[in-house]
């Protein structure tokens, strides 16, 4: 078991640094509207990028499903396959990112019909379009990663988002402050900042992926496009974005509610929930590591390693995220003074927020193993109905009981989250090792849903 966690950690610290640096561009947004324009446009950047993320994370979490069959074909050697993987998972993200696209504008366009105070929702409006027409670059990029880390080449990715990453930060700096010959643009600045990295990365990892000779021989093996594997890349991704999808939804809508609570509320919650991402998103980090370790194994027909590549994913996920819980314990007041000064109000909420963070990251890590792991073995339509009731039957509903009828504010909403993250990640383990159980079936008897 040791040396499948230190495998295991080999192959997820890149992806790790990867997710990391995609959610710290958010972040970056977040830090900088926050010091430069107050608490009430960082609420509007909070709610565009929140309802953007919900509706790009059908694509954004379905397309990790290529990775996991690009590593099932590499336990096969089968090289043609993997070719035809990649070029098939590109033209998925064009069609999934146009239609994404389409309903991030269409919500921007009614932005004022979500129940939040008037100088929120015209702030948030032209936000989310920037980041409607950065879907599709994001969603090029997501795709054309799944080659890199199917195939183990984690550290691609990484490269090309930490450089993004720095070139948020000064784009933003440069167009929120109107720095030197760039316009001030304020909110909308950091938005287009957002944008214009998003292509940056597109660009980067296609130039390299067709400019090195890693990937040549997948290339030339598969020049065509099958339309056979669009339509299955393009059902599995659907049902795994709509897995991503419940969840993100869950405390997309969550955010709307705290809207309605008020505007300290949802600064408050921005920064914690803001915090609460980063963590949950180098937790993918380790779930992609585990679905890919379970789907080589899975196509090597080696049912023991299946088992024991997940498990070593639960283990390491486990001992992560209770550091960050500790750490969301002890340092909450210093991580809310990143974000925001001279506001006592938002900055006492934070604080207590950070709290709840801190207990539900042990849960949160787990249940997005416990999708990345189900991944490998290719079951889906069951772990999307279980995210369904844990999100849209536990959270959901629970957060509007326990926020205005027992009058819990913002509190209450968290303590909903929090219940429909375990409920979750208790099922998606006990479902993962139901698949794999101790007596080891073929890998032809495994369920395949």
């Amino acid at each position: 078991m040791r040396r499948e966690i230190l495998e295991t950690i080999k192959l997820s610290i890149p992806i790790i640094i990867a997710q990391l640096g995609v959610i710290l561009m958010g972040v970056t947004d977040n830090l900088m509207v926050g010091r430069f324009l107050g608490a009430v446009p960082l609420g509007a950047a909070g709610l565009a990028t929140s309802l953007s993320f919900l509706v790009t994370s059908i694509g954004f979490g379905g397309l990790g499903v290529i990775a996991v069959l690009i590593s099932q074909a590499k336990g096969q050697n089968d090289t043609a396959e993997i070719g035809r993987l990649f070029r098939a998972g590109l033209y998925v993200a064009i069609l999934l990112s146009t239609v994404l696209g389409i309903v991030g504008a269409a919500i921007g366009m009614n932005m004022d019909a979500l129940g939040q105070t008037p100088e929120v929702a015209r702030l948030a409006e032209p936000f989310m379009y920037y980041l409607s027409v950065s879907t599709l670059p994001l969603l090029i990029f997501v795709a054309a990663r799944q080659l890199a880390d199917g195939l183990s080449y984690t550290r691609v990715a990484m490269i090309v988002t930490v450089s993004a990453l720095c070139f948020n930060a000064l784009v933003n700096w440069l167009l929120i402050n109107g720095i030197w010959i760039f316009p001030k643009m304020g909110l909308n600045g950091a938005a287009a900042g957002t944008l214009l990295s998003r292509i940056y990365m597109a660009v980067a990892i296609l130039v390299y992926i067709y400019k090195t000779k890693h990937f040549s021989r997948y290339l030339v093996a598969a020049r065509r496009v099958s339309t056979q594997l669009v339509v299955k890349i393009l059902r599995l991704s659907v049902s795994v974005g709509f897995q991503f999808f419940f969840e993100v939804a869950a405390f997309s809508l969550a955010v709307v509610m705290i809207g309605w609570l008020g505007e300290s509320q949802l600064a408050a919650h921005q920064i914690a929930i803001n915090l609460a991402s980063t963590t949950y998103m180098m937790a993918t980090g380790i779930a992609s590591a585990g679905a890919i370790r379970v789907g080589r194994a899975f196509g090597e027909q080696q049912p023991k390693n299946v088992r024991s590549a997940g498990t070593a994913a639960f283990v390491l996920v486990a001992i992560f995220m209770g550091v960050w819980c500790i750490t969301f314990l002890t340092a909450s007041d210093f991580l809310v003074s990143l974000y925001l000064k001279n506001n006592p109000e938002v900055t006492q909420i934070a604080a207590t927020l950070m709290i709840y963070a801190g207990f539900f990251q042990l849960s949160d890590g787990i249940q997005a193993t416990g999708l990345g792991t189900l991944r490998g073995v290719s079951d889906v339509n069951v772990p999307t109905i279980i995210t369904l009731i844990a999100y849209w039957g536990i959270s959901l509903p629970l957060s509007y009981v326990l926020a205005f009828t027992f009058q819990m504010d913002v509190e209450g909403i968290w303590i909903a989250l929090s219940a429909g993250l375990t409920f979750s990640a208790v099922f998606l383990t006990i479902r993962f090792y139901r698949l794999v159980r101790l007596k080891q079936p073929e890998p032809s008897n495994l369920p395949i849903v």
